[in-house]
C-alpha cells in the first residue's frame, strides 16, 4: 500500500492531523511554515495512496501507523 516508509517528520504531521490539528496549528507546533505542512500532507497522501485526509487516517490505521489511545 505504501511504497516508501514515512519519515519521522511525516509521522509527526500524520499524528497531529489525526488529533484534529489544523495546518496552521501543526506549523506552529513543529516550528515549520504553513506551506511546508501542506507539502508534508501532499507527500503523505501520495505515499499512502489515498485521495483525502479521511483516507489518509483510515490507511494509517490499516497499516498500524496509528493506534487508538486507551
Amino acid at each position: 500500500m505504501t511504497s516508501k516508509p514515512l519519515t519521522p517528520r511525516e509521522m509527526q504531521v500524520l499524528i497531529l492531523i489525526s488529533q484534529e490539528a489544523t495546518m496552521h496549528e501543526i506549523a506552529e507546533r513543529l516550528y515549520i511554515s504553513y506551506h511546508t505542512v501542506i507539502t508534508y500532507r501532499k507527500t503523505l497522501l501520495q505515499k499512502l495512496v489515498v485521495k483525502n485526509t479521511a483516507g489518509m487516517i483510515r490507511r494509517a490505521f490499516e497499516l498500524g501507523l496509528l493506534k487508538i489511545a486507551a
